[in-house]
């Protein structure tokens, strides 16, 4: 059969000479496209922009009094307290949920039972219940004593001696949050693999090593988000030991506004950033710490904020580089 005039047979083609890996190269790909993506980022980048331009020009806001505010000593004793204050709680209360958190997992049933009722009740009680019935234990039990249970006491305490506002403060965010960080570590340890604890069993290893050195450090990849959170709210729920005549962070700003009514918003900003800043380190604690308990469980360690900031700066470059060659 004759070709037709002016055609181009397959071997005469320009392609049919070109090496298979030009032409694939020669394609270009083109991405899908994604309208919704876009408009949803430009809606997005838009209200950005007006909650920040109200936040500037909005004269309500009294910058200038923030900043006078913001390192003002009256602010930074509050803050030296609330620091003061979690930290105690933070560290009695980690350690009361480990104790009833062995306690709930405890073959003894009155441990359980017992455990169970106190995870129970002071879950169910609000913190300001808890704080006030503590700031006003002195009008049940006047004295506390040691000694013999139902018998002779040899030590006796003024019990509104030992009740200062710091104490009530701590004792009370330490019981409320020893209840949550019970249910944390329990899960935690739930975590951890059966065969764990079957191979530090065989191994003829004390029930206390098995938990201090093979079962504890393994809960902990579990536990830190978990508990990190309690934290970040511990934090906040120290606001409420105002309520007991403790001048924290929260307190001293709620005083400084009743002496000055006309500077209550700038203040009350000066506390959300603070508690920002707090909570803010707290999580960047959290993701170094989950690092660290993460090496053995993953194949590699996840990049921290500095080394994701390199990938991506590395990536815009080479990006720029092939379409600067194109």
């Amino acid at each position: 059969m004759s070709e037709p005039p002016g055609a181009v047979t397959l071997a005469e083609s320009p392609a049919a000479h070109t090496p298979p890996e030009t032409r694939l190269s020669a394609q270009r790909v083109q991405p899908l496209r994604k309208p919704g993506r876009w408009i949803a980022t430009a809606v997005t980048l838009v209200l950005i922009a007006q909650f920040v331009h109200g936040l500037v020009s909005n004269p309500f806001y009294q910058w200038d009094r923030f900043g006078y505010w913001f390192w003002r000593p009256t602010i930074l004793d509050g803050l030296l307290i609330t620091l003061e204050v979690t930290a105690w709680s933070a560290v009695l209360g980690l350690l009361g949920g480990i104790l009833l958190a062995l306690a709930r997992l405890s073959k003894s049933p009155v441990l359980r039972a017992a455990s169970w009722t106190y995870v129970w009740a002071l879950r169910s009680v609000p913190l300001i219940v808890v704080l006030l019935f503590l700031y006003n234990f002195s009008a049940l039990y006047k004295t506390l004593s040691v000694g013999v249970p139902f018998g002779p006491a040899f030590f006796t305490f003024d019990e509104s001696r030992l009740a200062t506002d710091m104490a009530v403060a701590v004792v009370g965010l330490s019981l409320n949050e020893a209840a949550y960080a019970a249910e944390v570590v329990r899960g935690g340890i739930l975590s951890v693999d059966q065969g764990q604890h079957e191979a530090a069993a065989a191994l003829g290893l004390p029930k206390g090593y098995q938990f201090r050195r093979i079962v504890f450090p393994q809960a902990l990849r579990s536990i830190t988000p978990n508990y990190v959170n309690q934290l970040i709210g511990l934090i906040k729920s120290t606001s409420l030991v105002f309520y007991v005549s403790l001048l924290d962070l929260f307190g001293s700003a709620q005083s400084m506004g009743s002496t000055y009514p006309g500077d209550i918003v700038p203040l009350l900003l000066v506390v959300t950033v603070w508690y920002l800043i707090l909570t803010s380190l707290v999580s960047v604690a959290q993701f170094y710490v989950e690092r660290y308990y993460a090496r053995g469980a993953t194949r590699s360690l996840p990049p921290t904020p500095l080394q994701k900031l390199r990938t991506g700066l590395r990536d815009l470059r080479e990006r720029a580089r092939r379409e600067a060659a194109v």
